[in-house]
């Protein structure tokens, strides 16, 4: 009566084995339990049978269609898992060690940058900061640099054109904009909007038209220092020197100054030391920085009484004071990004 109901189950079973795709699969599920499937179209012989036979058919038929059903889906939860190992890769042993990691470090300047702010900041003072573009008049006017000093020649400095507008950067006047050549604009600008007391320290980027080279780029960076107060002497100068350089260096450090000029103090001075730990420049005297009191017109420009206040201030540039504690002789290994290099800090 109905020719599918012997060997029903074992024929699916079969055909469903070696199926390895869905595609193939919808298409054999389509063959028996689809709208033209077999099953279907077994049903449909029911108009043919008598009333007294139509109940046992439809039996069997709902029997054979619970087997089918369940051999398919037993296929299609086979087929998913067999998918989802692929997407997954090879099982993970969860009892085996987990790879090593591999951690970040800290940039050498970063390290110097962080170490000088540690030695400054347990003495009073703060940091300040400032835009990397500047105007001419904070980079050189207000430091009472004349007009003919050759760092306000555009072969020095780097000036932007003149039909630029920086709105984050406040001018003083109609002076030309330049990417800062020092930090020195951060005193400036402080020293007009605080009050003496003031005891800050100023790192930032800075720009040059320099020739890279092992000792030279035309982006660096700098940190300097600026104490205003009543009574500041050369005296309180050479202490703070002498109490940064060997908190860095180790307290076997001496410093000695060498008159020089700058034009935003007077006097001025060049900062040698020496120490041990220095590599090939143990206990040898190296220039270190610039310093010196800071030039009563640089207090007048920013309305300070000069006759009232006084005070000092230095500064040094980061490359080289990493140099000199890491015992580097390249100062492009700084920018290079190259992990043989870093990995060592």
């Amino acid at each position: 009566m109905f020719p599918l109901s012997d060997n029903l189950a074992d024929e699916v079973g079969k055909k469903l084995a070696p199926i390895t795709s869905m595609g193939a699969f919808e298409e054999l599920k389509a063959s028996y339990l689809g709208s033209n499937g077999s099953l279907r179209r077994a049903m449909r012989e029911m108009a043919n049978l008598t009333p007294e036979e139509r109940p046992q058919f439809g039996k069997q038929i709902n029997h054979l269609k619970a087997i089918v059903e369940r051999l398919f889906q037993e296929k299609l939860e086979a087929l998913e898992a067999l998918a989802m190992s692929h997407m997954m890769g090879e099982p993970v042993d969860i009892s085996l060690n987990s790879r090593e990691r591999v951690c970040g470090m800290i940039h050498p300047l970063t390290r110097i940058w962080q170490r000088l702010e540690d030695i400054f900041h347990s003495i009073g003072f703060a940091t300040m900061d400032g835009p990397e573009i500047d105007t001419e008049w904070f980079c050189f006017d207000a430091l009472n640099t004349p007009s003919s000093h050759p760092a306000r020649e555009p072969l020095d400095t780097f000036f932007l054109p003149e039909d630029i507008r920086v709105r984050t950067t406040e001018k003083h006047g109609q002076e030309p904009y330049l990417l800062r050549s020092h930090t020195s604009t951060i005193q400036i600008r402080t020293m007009l909007r605080e009050k003496p007391p003031i005891r800050i320290i100023a790192p930032g980027r800075t720009f040059r038209r320099d020739t890279m080279d092992a000792t030279h780029s035309a982006n660096f960076h700098q940190l300097e220092v600026l104490y205003i107060d009543e009574g500041v002497t050369i005296c309180d100068l050479k202490s703070i020197l002498d109490f940064f350089l060997k908190a860095l260096f180790g307290p076997q450090t001496e410093t000695r100054l060498r008159p020089s000029f700058f034009p935003f103090t007077e006097p001025s001075f060049e900062v040698d030391f020496r120490s041990s730990g220095l590599h090939n420049l143990n206990h040898r005297w190296i220039e270190i920085l610039g310093c010196g009191m800071v030039h009563p017109n640089v207090l007048e420009n920013v309305h300070i009484d000069g006759k009232r206040y006084g005070g000092f201030a230095m500064g040094l540039g980061l490359e080289r004071l990493a140099m000199l504690f890491y015992g580097i002789d390249d100062v492009r290994l700084f920018y290079q990004n190259d992990l043989r290099f870093l990995e060592q800090f």
